[in-house]
C-alpha cells in the first residue's frame, strides 16, 4: 500500500457491472460526479481521484436487498435483473483528507449509501499507512494504562453496571458504589441511559460515588476505576470531565454515535482520563448485511478519535450479534491498526455475561487484555453482589488454568451457586 494513500473495502450488491459501479463509487466520493465537469483536468484527477485497486465477484442474491428509487424510475425492478454482490477494494489519496476526522467519514461512508447504481453496500474495513494514522489521535491509556490505573495484572479487569439503569439518586448510586468496591470490582460504569437526569444530576452523582471510591482506596488501596457517563454537549461534557478528574476519577464514558467525531475528538484533547467508548447505536448501522459499517471500519475511524476502551457484546449474550462477530470485533480492538504504533484499545465485554459466559470467552479470545462487565451477573447473584464477583473471579482463574468450571465448582461456593442459579435461566 502507498505511504500517501488509504484503502477502503466495501461489499456491494447491484444488477450493474460491478467494475463499473465501483468506479462511479471512486468518483463520487474523490473528485467526480455523475458527469466530468469543467476544470476536472487529466492532472487533477491523477492528483486527486480515488483509484479502484479490485473487484471481486461473490455470489448472486435472489432479490435486491435494499429499496431504490433510481432504479424504479428505469423501470429495472420491473424485469428480471441478476443482483450481483462483489468486493471493492478502493485507494483515496490521504492528501485529500488530511488529519480530519468527520471528512475521512464522509470520504469513506457518506453519499455512497445513497447511489442509484446498488441495491446493497456495507464498509466493511479500512487500511491506513502509518504516518497517515499517526496524525489523528491516540488512545491516552489503552490496555496497559487501564491495567496501571486499576492495579490489575495478569487476569481480565471484572466490571459491572449501575443497576436499576436509571432512577436512582445520587445518594443511593452512591452507596451502590460502595458496595461494589467492597464485593471486589475493578471497573464501573454508569448505563447508557443514564447521564444527567434530574433524580440524580451527574455533578451530585460523581461526588457521592467518588467519596466511596476514595474511601474504599484509603482503607484497601485499591483503585476502582469508574466510567461516568458524560454523554452531552461538547462544552458540557468537557466540564463533566474535569469534575471528574477534580474528585479523583479516572475514567469517562461517551456514546460515540450520538456525540459525534469531532465531539469526542475534542473531549480526547481535552481530558487525560481514560475514555470508554460506548457503541449504543450501533445495530442501526451494521445489522442489514448489506448496509451500512461493519464492525472492523467502524472502530478504525473511532479508534482515531482515541479512545481507550471499546464495547464489543458478550459471547452467548441477550443482543443480536452472533458469537463468530463478537470475536470477531473483541479481536479487531486488540490489533494494531497499523504496524510501528500500539494503539490497541481495551474490549469491553458486556450483556447478559456471568461466569457461565467465562470459558466461551477464554477458548475464543486467548487474551487476558479484556474488560469482563456483568450487571445482573454480579448484582443478581442469590447471595449478593460480592458473592457475583466472586463467581466470576473464580470463574476466570478456573479456565486460566485448564480447569473446568464444574470442577472448579465442587470447591468454590459463590461459583457453584451462580451456576444453579443463572444456569436454570440461559
Amino acid at each position: 500500500m502507498s505511504p500517501h494513500r488509504f484503502e477502503a473495502t466495501y461489499l456491494i450488491e447491484t444488477p450493474l457491472d460491478p467494475a463499473h459501479v465501483a468506479e462511479v463509487l471512486a468518483g463520487e466520493q474523490s473528485c467526480g460526479t455523475f458527469t466530468r465537469v469543467e476544470g476536472e483536468t487529466d492532472a487533477l484527477r491523477e492528483r486527486a481521484r480515488a483509484t479502484v485497486e479490485s473487484v471481486e465477484l461473490l455470489d448472486v442474491a435472489p432479490a435486491p436487498s435494499l429499496p431504490n428509487g433510481w432504479m424504479q424510475r428505469r423501470g429495472m425492478f420491473d424485469t428480471p435483473q441478476t443482483w450481483q454482490r462483489a468486493r471493492l477494494r478502493v485507494s483515496f489519496p490521504c492528501d485529500n483528507i488530511g488529519p480530519n476526522l468527520p471528512t475521512l467519514a464522509a470520504t469513506v461512508s457518506g453519499n455512497l449509501y445513497d447511489l442509484g447504481e446498488v441495491t446493497g453496500l456495507r464498509l466493511e474495513s479500512m487500511k491506513l499507512p502509518s504516518a497517515y494514522r499517526a496524525q489523528f489521535d491516540m488512545p491516552r491509556h489503552g490496555i496497559s494504562g487501564t491495567r496501571a490505573l486499576t492495579g490489575v495484572q495478569g487476569r481480565p479487569l471484572i466490571g459491572t453496571i449501575i443497576k436499576p439503569n436509571v432512577g436512582l439518586s445520587a445518594e443511593e448510586t452512591g452507596d451502590l458504589a460502595g458496595r461494589l468496591c467492597a464485593a471486589g470490582v475493578d471497573f464501573i460504569k454508569d448505563d447508557e441511559v443514564c447521564a444527567n437526569p434530574v433524580h440524580a444530576p451527574l455533578a451530585d452523582r460523581v461526588k457521592a460515588v467518588m467519596r466511596r471510591v476514595r474511601a474504599h482506596q484509603d482503607k484497601t488501596g485499591k483503585r476502582v476505576m469508574v466510567a461516568f457517563n458524560i454523554t452531552d454537549e461538547t462544552d458540557a461534557m468537557r466540564r463533566h470531565a474535569d469534575l471528574i478528574a477534580a474528585e479523583g476519577g479516572s475514567c469517562v464514558m461517551a456514546s460515540l454515535n450520538w456525540c459525534g467525531y469531532s465531539a469526542v475528538q475534542t473531549l480526547r484533547r481535552h481530558t487525560p482520563l481514560a475514555l470508554h467508548g460506548h457503541r449504543n447505536g450501533y445495530g442501526a448501522l451494521s445489522r442489514h448485511p448489506l448496509l451500512g459499517f461493519s464492525f472492523n471500519a467502524w472502530q478504525t475511524l473511532w479508534r482515531l478519535a482515541g479512545v481507550d476502551h471499546m464495547h464489543v457484546h458478550g459471547l452467548q449474550g441477550k443482543f443480536s450479534q452472533t458469537d463468530e462477530e463478537v470475536i470477531e470485533s473483541a479481536h479487531d480492538t486488540l490489533a494494531p491498526l497499523c504496524e510501528g504504533l500500539d494503539d490497541r484499545v481495551l474490549p469491553a465485554f458486556s450483556n447478559g455475561q456471568w461466569a457461565g459466559t467465562v470459558p466461551a470467552t477464554w477458548d475464543n479470545i486467548q487474551s487476558n487484555d479484556l474488560l469482563f462487565m456483568s450487571g445482573g451477573g454480579i448484582l443478581a447473584h442469590p447471595d449478593g453482589p460480592a458473592a457475583g464477583v466472586a463467581s466470576l473471579q473464580q470463574a476466570w482463574d478456573a479456565v486460566q488454568h485448564g480447569e473446568t468450571l464444574a470442577e472448579r465448582a465442587a470447591r468454590a461456593p459463590e461459583l457453584r451457586r451462580a451456576i444453579e442459579f443463572f444456569g436454570k435461566k440461559s
